[in-house]
């Protein structure tokens, strides 16, 4: 069993940063496959941005590149998304996700995602 549980999130104005940090419990943290994902009011789940077991290797979605970046101490049980140049359109519950590390690409979806956090709400004014 995994618990995640996101911090970090609140209200900026266009343009700002924040961090979002998920705190993993459990044992093994290295062995599993960390994501960033978003809902906005009234739309899906939206994969933001993965990364491996180790960090070896990251993987965004097209519209984050550039702008957020992912990554993760495996000696603090910790993974995070730095989000810079934020825009309103950014603004919506973020919520980290975990799976174990198959060795596999890091494409997957919602559905390949076994544990969630609960989310932490991101508001960008303009």
């Amino acid at each position: 069993q995994v618990q995640l549980v996101e911090s970090g999130g609140g209200l900026v104005q266009a343009g700002g940063s924040l961090r979002l940090s998920c705190a993993a419990s459990g044992r093994s943290f290295s062995s599993y496959v960390m994501g960033w994902f978003r809902q906005a009011p009234g739309k899906e789940h939206n994969f933001v941005a993965a990364i491996r077991g180790n960090g070896g290797s990251t993987y965004y979605a097209e519209s984050m590149k550039g702008r957020f970046a992912i990554s993760r101490d495996n000696a603090k049980n910790t993974v995070y998304l730095q989000m810079n140049s934020l825009k309103p359109e950014d603004t919506a519950v973020y919520y980290c996700a975990a799976h174990v590390d198959y060795g596999l690409g890091l494409k997957g979806g919602r559905s390949t995602y076994r544990y969630w956090g609960q989310g932490t709400q991101v508001t960008v004014s303009s």
